[in-house]
């Protein structure tokens, strides 16, 4: 049987986000899917080794990886209408659920089950993990956009800023305590 999955994968970066935004670096799903695995991975990391935890970093950086793979069917909905009301978000996710299922028959039969959990996001710990970074990739973004002077991106980093402090989740604190400020330097200011 031959296998289309991957070729799909790999086309996650022509999706670009942010449609709706004037962008001054422009970001394609496969680049925010990738920052998204690494603070996924940071955020358990920090989890497991400040608080106690004892979440599989390295599923949660591949559960990020694959986070946004139904969007290769879907596209990138903005964040605004995706959630604009119950019924559109309701309907977003059944559409989503559907994509995922088609990326999932596009498997050999012996790689469904192991990737079935990874696009489905069945563990609630790690769905929780994935997110908060891909909340605070969001946030990421926008911190890069002001310091390049778009003002476009102000109040989404306000929200967005708001939405990772409601989490209450003590490795996005301590996240966003040791690590954020340095996305607002310049490259010699970080020496």
């Amino acid at each position: 049987m031959k296998s289309h999955f991957f070729a799909y994968i790999s086309r996650l970066r022509f999706i670009s986000r942010w449609a709706l935004m004037r962008n001054t670096a422009p970001e394609n799903v496969q680049e925010h899917s990738h920052e998204t695995a690494v603070l996924a991975h940071a955020l358990a990391v920090i989890r497991n080794e400040r608080f106690g935890g004892h979440v599989d970093a390295g599923a949660a950086a591949v559960a990020a990886l694959y986070h946004d793979a139904p969007e290769i069917l879907t596209g990138d909905l903005p964040t605004p209408i995706k959630y604009f009301n119950p019924a559109i978000k309701t309907a977003y996710q059944e559409v989503e659920s559907a994509a995922e299922q088609k990326l999932l028959d596009l498997l050999p039969p012996e790689l469904q089950g192991v990737y079935a959990p990874i696009l489905r996001q069945s563990d609630p710990e790690l769905h929780a993990l994935v997110k908060a970074a891909d909340k605070l990739s969001a946030y990421i973004k926008c911190v890069e956009e002001l310091k390049a002077g778009n003002g476009e991106f102000r109040d989404a980093a306000v929200q967005t800023r708001a939405a990772l402090e409601a989490m209450a989740m003590p490795e996005m604190d301590y996240f966003l305590e040791t690590f954020m400020d340095s996305f607002s330097l310049t490259l010699d200011e970080l020496k």
